[in-house]
C-alpha cells in the first residue's frame, strides 16, 4: 500500500483510536489534498533521536476536516492498522510518501479479563495522582478494555520511546504487560525523586 507519511513525535496513534490534527505547513497541506484524493490514508510515525523514522507507524484514516478561513486544514484521523515501512519512494511531492505492509494485530480479548482490568486501572489512579494529572477514572470504566489501555496510552505523558514500545506490541495481553509495566516504572521513578527531594 502507498501512503503519504506525517512524522509526529508525541502524537501516536493506535488502531481503533482517533487523532484531531491541525495542518498549517504547506507540505503536509500538499499532503492531505494528496490523501483527500485517494484513500483518505495518511501514515503517522515517530522519528528517533537521531531523526531517523522508526520502521513501524499507525496508518490513520481521514474521517472528518474542514479548512479554514487562512487555509488550514482541522482534520480527524481515525486509527486503522499499524503498519511497517518497506521502502521510501523517491521524493515527487513535498511530503514523503512509502511503501507500507500491514502488521497484523492480534485482538486476543480473551487473555484479558476483569482482574487485569481492574489492576489496571488502580494502577492508572495511582500514576495519574503522582503525575498530577486531572481525569475521573469513573467515565472510562465501562468501556471496552481494548479502548481503555489505548486511551491510557494515548492521553499519558509517556515518553516517544515508550510509546512507540506499546506501538510495536503484537497482541493485546503484549500490550496489556508493557504499559503495565510503563505505569509502574513511572509511579516508582516519581516516589523516589519525592523521597530524595
Amino acid at each position: 500500500m502507498e501512503i503519504p507519511i506525517f512524522p509526529l513525535n508525541g502524537a501516536v496513534l493506535f488502531p481503533g483510536t482517533s487523532l484531531p490534527l491541525n495542518i498549517f505547513e504547506k507540505r503536509y497541506i500538499e499532503m492531505v489534498d494528496y490523501a483527500l484524493s485517494k484513500e483518505r490514508c495518511i501514515g503517522m510515525i515517530q522519528s528517533d533521536e537521531k531523526n531517523k523514522l522508526y520502521s513501524v507507524g499507525c496508518i490513520g484514516k481521514i474521517h472528518s476536516f474542514s479548512e479554514t478561513t487562512d487555509g488550514r486544514y482541522l482534520i480527524s484521523l481515525q486509527g486503522t492498522n499499524c503498519f511497517k515501512i518497506k521502502k521510501e519512494f523517491e521524493k515527487k511531492y513535498k511530503f514523503r510518501l512509502i511503501e507500507a505492509e500491514m502488521i497484523d494485530f492480534k485482538e486476543d480479548k480473551n487473555i484479558i479479563n476483569e482482574k487485569q482490568k481492574n489492576n489496571l486501572l488502580d494502577m492508572y489512579s495511582k500514576y495519574i495522582k503522582v503525575k498530577k494529572i486531572n481525569l475521573n477514572l469513573d467515565e472510562i470504566q465501562n468501556i471496552d478494555f481494548n479502548q481503555i489501555i489505548k486511551f491510557i496510552a494515548m492521553i499519558s505523558p509517556f515518553s516517544d520511546i515508550e510509546k512507540q514500545v506499546l506501538l510495536e506490541t503484537k497482541n493485546l495481553s503484549d500490550f496489556y504487560r508493557k504499559l503495565q509495566s510503563i505505569l509502574e516504572l513511572q509511579i516508582v521513578e516519581d516516589n523516589n525523586s519525592k523521597s530524595i527531594n
